[in-house]
């Protein structure tokens, strides 16, 4: 852009220049002619010069623009089709673990407290009955296992509260379903990424033995290789971890929810029976 501004200041300038002192014979007719002449080839240089420029550096904008995932695919590619596929096969099949726990767990949340105002005013003015449908028509693990209290109303307050405890077992069993193989892929990861660096070691001291040289060209390329694979598996690690712990969250809510509606389960059924 300031090529073109000093290319035109110049054409201006030198077209004024030549028109004032312009004469009426031939021969400075042909001296103004022969100076616009080497004027245009001068501004068509410089013009030439600039879009150039330009075109330089809209390439250089376009390849920062998509720089990131270019840069990330060319080092996926750089560290192997074969330790590569193991590590992302690990946070594919993590991050499909971690995604069905989350839409699982998330369906199962429900306002506990209102759950439990509504429960106690079906046990105490429409009957066990209407409290169980109520628990029937509600998700989660909060009314599963004060279905399971009141199936068993009546009862001794032991034998009730033993059965709202092993049912809550149970739930949580069902909610910390699949997280094993979160784990499994979390350790897996970085082990793979490992297991690569030391191959691609070795694969690079073949090649400095087959060359007879200890050259640093071979050196870092085969180093650089080996610790692609590391830097992955590290990344595909802590991903899958962070999904990890706000799964392991959620557990840790929805039971002390359980506990906390157990109790107020308890406490309820026994004020009824007494009345």
């Amino acid at each position: 852009m300031k090529n073109i501004i000093i290319a035109v200041l110049l054409t201006a300038f030198t077209l004024t220049s030549a028109a004032q002192t312009a004469k009426p014979d031939g021969k400075a007719g042909a001296d103004t002619t022969a100076t616009v002449k080497a004027t245009a080839d001068t501004t068509s240089m410089l013009l030439d010069e600039a879009a150039l420029e330009m075109a330089d550096t809209t390439m250089i904008d376009a390849a920062a623009e998509g720089g990131a995932y270019t840069q990330l695919k060319t080092k996926f590619v750089e560290g192997g089709a074969g330790f590569m596929s193991l590590v992302a096969l690990c946070l594919i099949i993590g991050l499909a673990f971690c995604i069905e726990r989350i839409v699982y767990l998330t369906m199962s949340e429900i306002d506990a407290k209102k759950f439990m105002l509504a429960l106690e005013e079906k046990l105490k003015t429409s009957g066990v009955e209407e409290a169980k449908t109520l628990c029937r028509n509600t998700r989660g693990p909060v009314a599963s296992i004060c279905y399971q209290g009141l199936l068993r109303i009546g009862a001794k307050d032991e034998e009730i509260e033993r059965s709202v405890s092993s049912y809550a077992s149970v739930q949580v069993g069902k909610m910390e379903k699949g997280c094993s193989w979160i784990t499994l892929c979390i350790a897996m990861a970085p082990s793979l990424g490992f297991l690569g660096t030391v191959i691609g070691m070795v694969m690079a001291f073949d090649q400095i033995q087959a060359a007879g040289d200890i050259s640093p060209t071979i050196v870092a390329s085969g180093m650089k290789v080996a610790l692609i694979t590391t830097i992955f598996g590290i990344i595909t690690a802590l991903i899958l971890q962070l999904f990890y712990n706000y799964i392991l969250s959620k557990i840790d809510h929805l039971t002390a929810q359980m506990e906390e509606s157990a109790i107020t389960l308890m406490d309820t059924v026994s004020s009824v029976q007494k009345s």
